[in-house]
């Protein structure tokens, strides 16, 4: 196994994974949770970080069932497992599906074998294709995520890149502009980087070269295809990470607490800092934030007001979004929005 070149994300290298022990862990972690919060109902199931698809499928059975022993899995539960092409094969697909996914998450990153290799993917774009197209050939929903703006990168490549995507009849895909971060191969490379301005504009030649529409800063998808995982997470629900690195935002008799593991980490937080995260992560999408008691608090509407071109306001004054002009400067008008 290996980790690529711009990854910063948590991970530990093994030749020989244990899976049973790893399974035991995860659902000992699930039990735990089940006592804390009791027969709650799960909308959702993510299975991220890493490489989920390289687990067992009996791991992930016992870990399904585990799940469905301490909590209610809601009828028409949506359960997403992340993979990388070259880790599953069309019969172990076959068999997640049956034991529970409904949802594939392929990490193609490029359909340039050359760009997969700068970017120290293991796999090719033709291994990327089969993957989508047995995933497709199940009846499974399937989104890909793809990485732009590399070194020497252009709008043109960006539309290239948008038209071969076209081309797959995607429903849902993640387009990630490349960042660059320390303690990672890139970070160590003095790499020649697209400007802020170059960047900007190949953000919206996606918007208007990919067929599939926007709904969140780098989320594209036709209508009723969203990841309803990432939108509830976004809105401000609430949710458990399980595993290493896994962290969540718990809501227990109405307090919210910060959650990282079955007791790694669990700390109150401020109902204050809760909104302000909720505002944060529901102004990534493109239908913003709703405006309620505890946004009303710390939203500047006087900003919002004086500001049409980067902030919209819906028409029963119940929600606000970023604008298309608002999305190229969301950080910094983050800052301008919350007070």
């Amino acid at each position: 196994m290996s980790k690529c070149n711009y990854c910063a994300f948590f991970s530990r290298a093994c030749a020989a994974p244990d899976w049973d022990q790893y399974t035991d862990s995860i659902v000992a972690e699930l039990n735990y949770w089940g006592q804390q919060l009791g027969k709650i109902s799960i909308p959702t199931i993510f299975f991220g970080g890493g490489t989920p698809s390289l687990m067992p499928v009996e791991c992930f059975e016992k870990i399904i069932y585990a799940i469905n022993k301490n909590f209610l899995i809601a009828h028409g539960c949506e359960i997403t497992l992340e993979s990388n092409p070259g880790t599953i094969d069309a019969n172990k697909l076959h068999d997640f599906c049956a034991a529970g996914v409904n949802r594939l998450s392929v990490g193609v990153q490029s359909l340039d074998n050359k760009k997969l290799k700068f970017l120290g993917r293991r796999h090719d774009a033709n291994t990327a294709l089969k993957l989508i197209d047995s995933a497709n050939n199940i009846g499974m929903r399937v989104s890909a995520d793809f990485i732009y703006g590399m070194p020497n990168d252009t709008v043109d490549d960006i539309v290239k890149l948008c038209d071969d995507i076209n081309a797959l009849g995607l429903r849902h895909c993640s387009m990630y502009e490349l960042t660059i971060e320390e303690n990672t191969p890139f970070g160590k490379m003095n790499l020649n980087m697209p400007t802020n301005d170059e960047m900007a504009q190949m953000y919206m030649a996606i918007d208007d070269r990919l067929n599939i529409p926007r709904y969140e800063v780098s989320n594209y998808a036709t209508h009723g295809n969203e990841c309803r995982h990432n939108m509830n997470i976004w809105d401000g629900a609430p949710y458990i990470g399980i595993g290493r690195g896994g962290a969540g935002r718990v809501l227990i008799n109405n307090r919210w607490y910060e959650q990282m593991g079955n007791g790694e980490l669990f700390n109150p937080l401020d109902r204050s800092a809760r909104t302000i995260e909720r505002v944060i992560t529901g102004m990534r999408m493109v239908r913003g934030v709703a405006l309620d008691s505890d946004t009303k608090k710390i939203i500047n509407m006087e900003f919002v007001k004086s500001n049409p071109d980067l902030i919209s306001l819906n028409n029963d004054g119940t929600r606000i979004a970023a604008t298309k002009q608002g999305m190229l400067i969301l950080d910094e008008l983050l800052l301008n929005l919350v007070g």
